[in-house]
């Protein structure tokens, strides 16, 4: 490790020192200014993943569910101002497979931003034989576990069906409309992608076995070898490998630094890409007394028990990944906050990173 380090380089050596992750990356910019900053510390990959490389600025990371509001509500956001869509569109008006009168094809496009639709939190796609496009029949099998509005359920079959509807209204694959859309106007092709080339770019390791997800397939007494395996450079979720590792609830990957610039997108004002009023519509809280405090894919740091911690108002917002990533952005000093690491590489820790990325957004915070 390096000598005199910098207060969130000693945190990150930290990190790496306790096994809670073999390395990790910081970015950040102070508060009210342009200046960038970065801290990096430990291995991209143990010898298992064939690197032992020290993990570098532009490492590429499995952004996990960062996918959500980095790509799915901005996506969306695009689509509501080029197709017409907008929070109370329903399922069933853009998907002709699912009628717009029954579940799943009943619940507004908001419902699922929000997770308010009532959609189970995970489902094995890749369990029952079917074709991998045909998402439409797998929802059909499924049964609202609440109604539409009622609570905050954590859903990520909800972000798989929001990627299909908004793969139908580009008529494109998600990932391709995520560059032509997004990271091609931002200039973030080098920084953002899915299914990214592991001779192109540096990729962090992630799990080998996919311990977690195995266990969740037994406990439901589902036969664990249909879960698709895993290579280097592909997401950890069994459902974004089995979607083609481009779907709405994961299979991102990208460097700090592009998850910062797109992040920055999301300051009041807008940037480039996403207007002031578009802004305004994404990161307000729409679920006051639900459960959770949420945004349009966004959570709010006014969530008990979240990852923000107390460093950061009310207002800020972000998101977290389970492969041990986040991002939390301050509207009011303007300041994003990206904190990546690959915890479960080479294998699965069940270590409980908030206390860690409060810390962090606690350190750059000042």
């Amino acid at each position: 490790m390096m000598t005199n380090r910098s207060p969130v380089g000693a945190f990150l050596d930290a990190i790496i020192r306790g096994g809670k992750a073999p390395g990790g990356v910081a970015a950040w910019n102070e508060p009210d200014s342009q200046t960038f900053r970065y801290e990096v510390s430990g291995k991209a990959a143990v010898i298992e993943e064939g690197a032992g490389s020290d993990t570098e600025e532009t490492t590429w990371y499995d952004l996990a569910s960062l996918t959500k509001p980095l790509v799915v509500t901005t996506l969306f956001l695009l689509a509501r101002r080029l197709k017409g869509i907008d929070l109370d569109t329903r399922v069933g008006e853009i998907l002709a497979d699912l009628s717009k009168d029954v579940f799943p094809g009943d619940r507004t496009l908001g419902s699922l931003l929000t997770h308010t639709s009532g959609i189970s939190a995970w489902e094995p796609f890749y369990i029952h034989p079917q074709d991998r496009d045909d998402t439409a029949r797998f929802f059909c099998r499924l049964s609202p576990l609440a109604d539409v509005g009622r609570q905050v359920m954590y859903s990520c079959p909800g972000f798989i069906l929001l990627g299909r509807v908004l793969e139908h209204l580009f008529q494109l694959d998600l990932a391709e409309a995520f560059i032509q859309m997004v990271t091609g106007p931002l200039d973030l092709t080098g920084e953002l992608d899915f299914r990214p080339e592991p001779m192109s770019v540096q990729i962090a390791g992630g799990s080998i076995s996919g311990n977690v997800e195995r266990l969740l397939l037994q406990e439901r007494g589902l036969r664990t070898h249909l879960l698709p395996l895993r290579r280097h450079g592909q997401p950890d979720d069994g459902n974004a490998r089995f979607l083609g590792g481009a779907a709405g609830n994961s299979g991102l990957f990208g460097t700090a630094h592009g998850v910062h610039l797109l992040a920055k997108e999301y300051l009041p004002g807008g940037g480039r890409l996403l207007s002031a009023t578009e802004v305004e519509l994404a990161t307000r809280c729409r679920t006051s007394g639900l459960g959770q405090e949420r945004a349009l894919g966004w959570q709010l740091a006014s969530t008990r028990g979240c990852s923000a911690g107390a460093a950061l108002p009310p207002e800020a917002f972000g998101h977290i990944g389970f492969t041990g990533t986040s991002v939390w952005v301050n509207p009011l000093q303007r300041q994003v906050m990206v904190l990546l690491t690959n915890r479960h590489h080479p294998e699965h820790r069940m270590t409980d990173l908030h206390p860690l990325r409060r810390r962090f957004n606690a350190l750059v915070r000042f």
